[in-house]
């Protein structure tokens, strides 16, 4: 094969099909991007660590002549992104790399590309279309609330769950959830979900970052795969049963608070600033005059921040939560004001950001 790509967009390629490449692993070929030269589709990079998958078409690209090669991913991102060049040439001789610039010659040792494992082609109608800015929200107002170690493996996914148009995004990590809420095209009535890994939703946040562009996803018996005109997502689906997510969402917060995102953010993260792994709560007392955020951390000293609300429903209440958490939310919502749900002082909050966001948090104890 040949070809003649742009530096910058190659750079762009790798780095994203990088992202699901193993750096550590006994099988050398899972540390090595696949090229495959085409006149229809230029060049198309490819990479999975047998679990996540990536098929990425690179732009601007000249192809002379087609064919593949399976070069150490690594590598080839080092030499591609310490050229100086703006075009380089690719090519290969056997299993032989050549990236050629104006000034630099490299040879790099590949494997022969017949040994890459088979990646997921996306055959078959989509199970339902959306656009690229609508599931980059939903991800990304989920995606930070899944549990990192847990032996319940099923939280460590997020779950997506469509019934007919309306799409549900849910993540737990078993003291916190994030649930966010969209609509999608599809003819297909009936119930379908899957519990998809963090890895390749973190992969998703990259990879389709065209607001406008249309997202194809198609969910097969153990594979959820997503597709736009350049690149192709797969990845295996996460085992077990999805937490009852509807039974963990309070239904009786008699307590409603709302507040200004930028406000709360501000008072949180002042408040938290004297708190430390003994003490990490920060109490807030909301009355109908106001809400004051406080903390006090032992050998430290003591914080009290007092900020306006929006407007206030119900009797006072005094309620700690974990800084860290609360802050996480208010990150991702995209409304200038929020709402909190409250019922009592050892009972979980819920954030809420328009008809689209919900955040359950629960409390911690503050003595």
């Amino acid at each position: 094969m040949k070809a003649i790509c742009d530096r910058g967009a190659l750079v762009s390629s790798l780095g994203l099909v990088g992202g699901v490449i193993a750096s550590r692993t006994p099988k050398p070929v899972l540390t090595c991007v696949k090229l495959t030269a085409s006149a229809d589709e230029g060049l198309v990079l490819e990479g999975t660590d047998t679990e996540v998958s990536v098929r990425l078409a690179t732009p601007r690209v000249e192809v002379t002549e087609p064919g593949e090669a399976l070069i150490p991913a690594d590598k080839l991102q080092q030499i591609v992104r310490e050229s100086v060049d703006a075009t380089l040439t690719v090519s290969t001789q056997q299993d032989v790399a050549h990236i050629v610039g104006q000034d630099s010659k490299f040879k790099v040792f590949g494997h022969p590309p017949t040994d890459f494992p088979a990646v997921t082609a996306f055959n078959g109608d989509a199970d339902f279309t959306i656009t690229a800015g609508e599931l980059h929200r939903m991800v990304a107002q989920t995606l930070f609330a899944t549990a990192r170690e847990n032996s319940r493996y099923a939280i460590n996914g997020v779950l997506v769950e469509r019934t007919g148009k309306k799409l549900v995004v849910v993540a737990t990590d078993g003291h916190r959830l994030a649930l966010a809420r969209g609509t999608c095209k599809t003819d297909n009535t009936e119930t379908r979900s899957a519990i998809v890994p963090t890895k390749a939703l973190t992969l998703l946040l990259k990879l389709f970052d065209d607001a406008e562009e249309t997202v194809q996803v198609r969910v097969e018996d153990n594979q959820i795969l997503f597709k736009t005109d350049q690149a192709v997502l797969g990845a295996n689906l996460v085992e077990g049963n999805f937490p009852p997510y509807g039974d963990v969402i309070p239904k009786d917060g008699d307590k409603k608070a709302t507040v200004a995102t930028d406000v709360l953010v501000s008072a949180t993260r002042r408040a938290a600033l004297l708190t430390n792994e003994e003490s990490k709560g920060v109490r807030m007392a909301f009355t109908p005059d106001g809400l004051t955020l406080s903390s006090r951390a032992p050998e430290m000293g003591e914080a009290e921040i007092s900020v306006a609300l929006n407007g206030y429903e119900g009797e006072p209440v005094d309620i700690g939560f974990n800084p860290a958490y609360v802050l996480d939310a208010l990150k991702v919502v995209d409304e200038s004001e929020v709402q909190l749900d409250l019922k009592g002082p050892n009972k979980p909050g819920v954030i809420r950001s328009g008809p689209n966001f919900l955040y359950v948090v629960m409390p911690v104890n503050l003595q």
